[in-house]
């Protein structure tokens, strides 16, 4: 049985461990934060806490009830799955929220981690989740990669498909997917056209190009 003062080193280490890394999710404006992580890793280190001594009651007491130690450790993981699943936001083809969700899920196991007294390997993983998330992030920014917008216009249902692409057509920009709506009683065609683009600078162009036909009346780009 673990003594009272491992019990209370066990549980400050967690809260400093999931602090750390929650500060870095709070400045950048995360929605779980500095006060999340710290309680995430708390209850994590926790629930391994009372998993060895209900592990422990089962060995001293053989009438006992025994404990697998390792079934609060994963109900804990799923619990942490509900709240990653929280922060996850979804907003056209945008996602954001996957790096906090995937550090609440670390922060959990480094929790349990430091609540089974593996402190080392609860340290080490901080300071590799801190790494990825301050050092990579740079690394990260520098990479290419392909920006995702959907382009909505609307115009008289005279405007043929072949005219659009034409004004939208620029380097390194692929037509996903296009989806048309049209109203019979306003005379009016909707095209939702689904593009990848390789510059940001190339939306500008794409819209100029659409406002210069005269039967478009409503564009919108949204990524």
């Amino acid at each position: 049985m673990i003594s009272e003062i491992e019990i209370t080193i066990r549980l400050l280490l967690g809260a400093v461990l999931g602090g750390i890394i929650g500060f870095e999710r709070q400045t950048h404006g995360r929605q779980a934060g500095f006060r999340t992580q710290m309680l995430v890793c708390i209850a994590s280190v926790l629930l391994m806490i009372v998993s060895e001594y209900y592990q422990h009651l089962s060995f001293m007491n053989p009438s006992y009830v025994r404990v697998d130690p390792g079934r609060i450790a994963a109900g804990a993981i799923t619990g942490v799955g509900f709240l990653g699943a929280g922060v996850i936001l979804k907003t056209g083809a945008t996602v954001q929220g996957l790096t906090t969700a995937a550090c609440l899920w670390m922060v959990s196991a480094i929790g349990l981690s430091v609540g089974a007294g593996f402190y080392l390997a609860g340290i080490l993983s901080c300071g590799i989740t801190l790494f990825a998330l301050l050092f990579l992030r740079m690394i990260e920014k520098k990479m290419p990669k392909l920006i995702y917008r959907n382009i909505t216009i609307t115009a008289e249902d005279s405007l043929d498909i072949d005219t659009v692409i034409t004004q939208i057509t620029v380097p390194y920009l692929h037509i996903k997917n296009i989806d048309y709506e049209k109203d019979t009683i306003k005379k009016e065609i909707t095209y939702e056209i689904n593009t990848s683009l390789k510059y940001s600078g190339q939306i500008k162009t794409i819209l100029t190009n659409l406002a210069s036909i005269t039967s478009i009346k409503k564009i919108s780009i949204k990524g």
